[in-house]
């Protein structure tokens, strides 16, 4: 559920603290060893500029305060005008997280799909075996629903919490996504046992066409789903009448994410194994019977894809190891496939050294990060609730 930080001495350009500090030292050797720690993940020295820190006559304190730093960048004490890169990451370590990570629960199967409520009380935890449980943040991590699931098919692929955090819904390799009351009192939910779990069926009029559901997410009023499938499809439930309202074709392979774009509904954004992110308006879907626009960049597989919930920009996880950050009105009407047959696999192999610097030539995205890995599983990737920035897990 949380990523380790790890340190490797050898990666890092700058020497490491002595270990000869005096005991008077304690306070600033601690500090030191924070600013240690970053410049471990950045290879960049953290130790602010020092005209940014000596603001006040004095001795050399470290951390400097991060108000001190932005009086001194505003009074142009480094001659600059702005922050340098160590400055920019001295005032990150004053809030990146340096303590744990620390278990909150082992269980006996690998937990598949995990998200915070958007409030961030709730944290939910799809495990391989028919498991999904839903911690109180608030409340020390306590359990507040354990969840035995129906139906199951491998995985759970997907899980999503109403907006009102009173209904969930998970989806598995299979056409029927089920409903759960997770606002009721009790603490565990059997299915069909202890507690209902509809199941919602999305194959609709496909006789015998059996495929599997790989995301699931409810729209801002709670009142529709909107599903990615493995027969290249989207879906749209309505959940008031109980029945499938749309279907889209979307792509030429599998669809592993959908979204809303923003509280309106019309828009939806899909990504898919044709390396593709499309954007979907609904209000001109019957007409035009295709997609509004389509994102190119990635080189591979689109692993996952978040909406900043304004209709414009969206971030997309893809298994070319990268996150890229979109704005639909780059988007273009047609889409540039690029031929590939290189037999990788992100289930079973490293990716390759060269195919890290490897561009896409219609790339149309605003940024792109690296450092992470989509490897063995399909990582996602989110923005914050709070101030829309970027995280993955």
């Amino acid at each position: 559920m949380m990523s380790r930080i790890g340190k490797d001495n050898s990666s890092c350009d700058v020497e490491s603290a002595s270990d000869g500090s005096s005991a008077n030292e304690g306070a600033s050797e601690i500090s030191n060893n924070l600013d240690h720690d970053i410049a471990q993940l950045t290879k960049l020295w953290s130790g602010p500029h020092e005209h940014l820190s000596r603001t006040v006559p004095g001795r050399l304190r470290l951390p400097i305060s991060t108000v001190k730093m932005l009086v001194g960048r505003e009074g142009n004490y480094s001659g600059r005008g702005r922050f340098s890169s160590a400055d920019g990451c001295h005032v990150l370590s004053r809030y990146l997280p340096v303590n744990g990570p620390y278990r909150v629960e082992r269980m006996k199967s690998r937990a598949y799909v995990s998200q915070f409520s958007a409030d961030g009380s709730l944290f939910v935890a799809g495990f391989q075996e028919s498991h999904i449980r839903i911690y109180n943040v608030n409340r020390g991590w306590k359990v507040q629903k354990d969840i035995l699931t129906k139906s199951l098919r491998w995985t759970i692929t997907d899980t999503s919490l109403s907006p009102d955090q009173h209904y969930l819904v998970y989806a598995s390799i299979s056409p029927v996504v089920h409903i759960v009351n997770v606002g009721s009192p009790e603490t565990e939910s059997l299915a069909n046992v202890t507690e209902i779990h509809d199941g919602l069926d999305f194959s609709g009029d496909e006789d015998g066409d059996e495929f599997g559901i790989f995301s699931v997410k409810f729209s801002n009023d709670g009142r529709e789903l909107v599903a990615a499938s493995s027969n290249n499809s989207i879906y749209v439930y309505d959940l008031e009448a109980k029945k499938l309202s749309l279907q889209i074709k979307a792509h030429m392979s599998d669809v592993n994410t959908v979204c809303f774009a923003d509280e309106s509904g019309h828009l939806i954004y899909s990504g898919s194994d044709d390396n593709l992110c499309k954007v979907w308006d609904r209000r001109c879907f019957i007409t035009k019977g295709q997609a509004a626009g389509v994102l190119m960049g990635h080189l591979e597989g689109i692993t996952f894809l978040d909406s900043r919930g304004d209709g414009r920009y969206l971030i997309s996880n893809g298994k070319d190891q990268t996150i890229k950050l979109w704005d639909i009105r780059k988007m273009s009407s047609n889409a540039m496939y690029l031929l590939k047959d290189d037999g990788w696999d992100y289930r079973r192999m490293d990716n390759p050294p060269h195919a890290r610097t490897l561009k896409h030539p219609y790339d149309q995205s605003l940024a792109t990060y690296r450092g992470h890995s989509v490897l063995r599983t399909l990582i996602r990737c989110y923005f914050s609730p709070t101030y829309r920035l970027i995280f993955h897990g």
